[in-house]
């Protein structure tokens, strides 16, 4: 599948960055061009003075405030792209690494014929694209204190497969590695080890995903929550495999098998076959179907639900409220990126008062329908990722 017109195709024809404005014209011609830019802002087609009537099943307070930063609040979206400020970041180890870019370098080296180390100035030297990506954590709606680890960016960077390319893959080489600076203490068969974050993905996939080396956020550095200054995007798969605080590229002759790839990130579900419970493991990739209902605003004549669908190429969103019919939503297609979420919203005319509860499924080009709870793809489940099951909130009207 090939890139939306979103994403630029070569040095010449990309969109400059905030960082050559600013070395060109000052703060002031970079900021307005920032401004001006297609894709930057936009807002629910709902009014400021609108009021927004509160879920009343809030989010759980989170019992892990080291690892899961900055979770933005469903009622409070209001923008396709999401402000760096405003962006969720997860840190496996429970900190996030101090890197100097001065002295910080990209390896790379296993089974290539020409091993590399590059600086940031390199790489920011080298073709720049960007990649208009909402990226979302495996784990969102698996637990129930993470309900938005997602967000929509455009990322900035280089492409991995031309410096992969010019690496030189050897004939023997089976999977590329990409390692964190972040790391932790883990024990492995009672050997106590000091192991990176690291995540491999098949040469295949590395070379044609459409990976990009990123070192730019919505046209400023990354924040260092979200991997400064260097991280993995590669668009359409789950967060845990856009690597973050870059630091090693490796090319290895078997499936990496460290502790985010061989036992976390993996879902676990069972199957009946002839009487016998059947188990499988499979890894975590590509991201799934989904919708979810955002908000609900109160308007002249009623209401209005608002919400967002992402995960494949967007048909047509469908709400239910309570136990009625499925109701079309309205897309807003202005702002439309290959790889990007959609915002759907439905007119509610004839609500009534007391507590009701709001269901949204999206329906996918293919004609895939995001499943229900007891769809057997999440009922045999028993682990929490991949939770893509329809979402229901409750609210109390007055």
């Amino acid at each position: 599948m090939g890139f939306s017109a979103e994403r630029t195709a070569t040095t010449e024809s990309r969109v400059i960055s905030r960082r050559q404005l600013l070395k060109q014209g000052g703060t002031g011609l970079g900021a307005a061009y920032l401004l001006s830019r297609p894709g930057l802002a936009w807002a629910f087609d709902s009014a400021p003075s609108q009021e927004v009537i509160p879920w009343a099943d809030p989010r759980p307070e989170s019992p892990m405030p080291d690892v899961i930063r900055n979770q933005p609040v469903w009622e409070e979206l209001d923008s396709w792209i999401t402000p760096n400020e405003r962006f969720f970041a997860i840190s496996r180890y429970g900190y996030v690494p101090e890197l100097d870019p001065a002295t910080w370098h990209l390896r790379v080296g296993g089974l290539v014929d020409n091993p590399m180390t590059l600086s940031l100035d390199d790489i920011q030297g080298r073709p720049h694209e960007d990649v208009v990506f909402t990226l979302e954590c495996a784990g969102t709606h698996g637990l129930p204190f993470l309900d938005t680890g997602i967000g929509n960016a455009r990322w900035g960077g280089t492409p991995l497969a031309d410096l992969l390319e010019e690496a030189g893959i050897q004939e023997d080489g089976v999977e590329v590695v990409f390692f964190g600076a972040d790391r932790g203490e883990e024990v492995v068969h009672d050997v106590t080890i000091q192991e990176n974050f690291a995540r491999g993905m098949s040469i295949e996939d590395a070379m044609n995903s459409g990976a990009l080396l990123t070192y730019e956020m919505n046209g400023e550095d990354l924040p260092a929550r979200n991997g400064y200054p260097l991280r993995l995007i590669v668009p359409g798969w789950y967060g845990m495999a856009n690597v973050k605080w870059l630091e090693r590229i490796e090319v290895h002759p078997s499936p990496y098998m460290g502790r985010f790839q061989a036992d976390e990130y993996v879902t676990l579900r069972s199957e009946e076959q002839n009487g016998t419970t059947v188990w499988t493991r499979n890894a975590i990739g590509l991201n799934r179907l989904k919708s979810v209902p955002g908000r609900v605003s109160r308007t002249d004549d009623g209401y209005r639900i608002h919400g967002a669908a992402w995960g494949a190429p967007i048909e047509r969103v469908e709400v239910r409220i309570d136990d009625g019919a499925w109701r079309e939503a309205e897309i807003d297609r202005s702002n439309m990126a290959e790889h990007a979420w959609v915002f759907w919203s439905l007119s509610w005319q004839d609500a009534s008062s007391g507590e009701h509860r709001i269901t949204a499924r999206a329906i996918d080009t293919a004609g895939n329908v995001q499943p229900t709870h007891d769809d057997p793809m999440i009922a045999n489940k028993h682990t929490y990722w991949e939770s893509n099951e329809q979402v229901t909130r409750r609210i109390v009207l007055g």
